[in-house]
């Protein structure tokens, strides 16, 4: 039997640890004790690599970062970020709008348990909910005003939706229309553009809808998040998504900005 040599510490570079700490201030890890090769690999690449080349502020970076773990159903993790976030100033009203963002894309199935785990790190935090309503819209108004958004981000492809869609299906456009966006898009707590990449954070993460990350790729686009905005966004989504998908939504975006008339 031979004894294999051990590392006296978890190596984790200054950087790291200081944007570590910004979130998760004296966090004591026991993960650093049981697997110190994994978080030394991982903290110095996410907490150092990857945010060295971002142009992002912290506040956005965590927003989609928090956005992605929804799409990802990481509810154990999900619980630990909504601390983070709250610490370097996510409001409540914020992360409950990329919570409430995620239901017309993740289903209310999977979004069920993220809205009990938020209520409950809020509640333990003594935020007091419920916090105040961000509804801009009523049953009179949704489908009028989501269709106007809707217009907004994604310019006459929706007319061109609308004309194609068969008869039977036509119900399903003006779902989009209201429900979608007449009861999502239109709320406060966030602006458009926040929003839209708030929507493709949560796309990216879930996997195998290229179709509407392509989408939602022209419509961060249309509402003025560059390019450049949308290659850091998938950037830093890369240590919490992994390679696959981040690989799948690189090609996305470089399909959607090389496309003629783009």
């Amino acid at each position: 039997m031979t004894n294999t040599p051990q590392k006296d510490s978890v190596r984790i570079s200054e950087a790291a640890h200081k944007n570590h700490e910004e979130l998760f201030p004296n966090h004591k890890s026991t993960l650093k004790v049981t697997d110190p090769e994994l978080i030394e690999v991982f903290d110095n690449f996410a907490f150092d690599e990857v945010i060295a080349l971002s142009k992002l502020d912290t506040k956005t970076r965590v927003m989609l970062i928090l956005a992605s773990i929804i799409g990802s159903q990481a509810v154990s993790e999900y619980r630990v970020m909504v601390d983070a976030a709250l610490n370097v100033g996510v409001t409540p009203i914020e992360i409950k709008e990329i919570l409430y963002q995620s239901v017309p894309y993740v289903g209310m199935a999977k979004a069920f348990d993220f809205v009990h785990a938020t209520n409950e790190v809020m509640s333990n935090r003594g935020i007091q909910l419920p916090l105040e309503g961000q509804s801009t819209t009523n049953p009179e108004t949704r489908y009028d005003k989501g269709l106007a958004i809707q217009k907004a981000v994604f310019g006459e492809t929706i007319d061109q939706m609308y004309e194609r869609s068969p008869k039977d299906q036509l119900h399903i456009q003006r779902f989009l229309s209201a429900n979608c966006f007449g009861d999502y898009y239109t709320r406060n707590g966030v602006d458009i553009k926040v929003r839209e990449m708030i929507t493709l954070s949560i796309l990216i993460a879930l996997g195998g809808v290229e179709s509407q990350i392509k989408g939602h790729i022209q419509a961060n686009l249309n509402v003025g998040n560059g390019k450049d905005i949308l290659l850091d966004l998938i950037t830093q989504l890369l240590p919490w998504v992994g390679y696959p998908r981040t690989l799948n939504a690189l090609q996305c975006l470089n399909e959607v900005v090389n496309k003629p008339n783009s």
